[in-house]
């Protein structure tokens, strides 16, 4: 009985995450951050990093395809100095989820662009985590992004 009652609740703890949030209040923030989305897009095409430095919490740590770390500061200097560019920018497959005051987006992102490194056109799948602030600003602290490997493709 007892692990009757354990697998229930269980299986509750999803529903009550969102039954906090009324179905109002998660379309509104859906839609906002829908709107973060297309900013953040805007702001790299353009290389823009007013805006960037906006959406980036202070504490933001990417993990790159490569597979480095990126913090806020080392995103925005990419960015201002043309070491990261990107001409094209397509996202498709946007998912977003929310766990109380934390969204979790995931996409795909097909990208023409280059690095310091040089090309990195191609399709990637990617995960950024937003997180609302004490003044209740959705903030970015975490992205991550992998490469989408077609077959027989190599590093």
């Amino acid at each position: 009985m007892l692990v009757a009652a354990l697998l229930i609740l269980a299986c509750m703890a999803p529903v009550a995450l969102h039954a906090g949030m009324p179905r109002g209040q998660k379309h509104e923030s859906r839609h906002e951050i829908d709107q973060l989305e297309e900013t953040w897009r805007d702001a790299v095409l353009k290389s823009n990093t007013t805006v960037m430095d906006s959406l980036l919490a202070d504490d933001y740590m990417a993990i790159t395809a490569s597979g480095t770390l990126q913090t806020k500061e080392q995103a925005l200097a990419s960015l201002r100095t043309g070491r990261f560019h990107l001409a094209t920018l397509d996202i498709s497959d946007r998912k977003v989820r929310f766990y109380g005051s934390t969204a979790v987006v995931t996409s795909l992102a097909s990208i023409q662009g280059t690095t310091g490194d040089g090309d990195v056109s191609g399709n990637y799948r990617y995960t950024r985590v937003y997180v609302k602030d004490p003044q209740g600003a959705w903030k970015i602290v975490s992205f991550e992004v992998s490469k989408i490997r077609e077959p027989g493709e190599h590093k």
